[in-house]
């Protein structure tokens, strides 16, 4: 993933996630349960990361099976997962032009 991506990911995802409803409740632990778990049941290992202005840090994990998790990461430590799926593509080129369906 280019650094273009990873910054508007982060500069237009993370705000979003971290004002996102109290009843949608984050799963959070320590940072090393966190990683270890998505090392060994996962096989995902670090692809970006990026730091908010409020001090969160942003990580997202994939796997070359393609599975892919976002993790924060709060001035206090505590890790949680915000969001996880299938079919993480990293992706070289730049974005495609508006109105490209691509």
């Amino acid at each position: 993933m280019t650094r273009r991506p990873a910054v508007l990911l982060t500069a237009v995802l993370l705000p979003t996630l971290l004002t996102a409803s109290p009843a949608a409740a984050l799963q959070c632990a320590s940072r090393d349960t966190i990683t270890i778990t998505l090392a060994e049941r996962y096989g995902e290992s670090r692809r970006v990361i990026g730091l908010a202005q409020n001090g969160v840090v942003m990580e997202l994990y994939a796997a070359p099976s393609g599975s892919w998790t976002i993790t924060i990461t709060r001035p206090d430590g505590m890790t949680c997962l915000v969001a996880a799926g299938d079919n993480f593509q990293s992706l070289a080129g730049a974005l495609p032009p508006p109105g490209d369906p691509a």
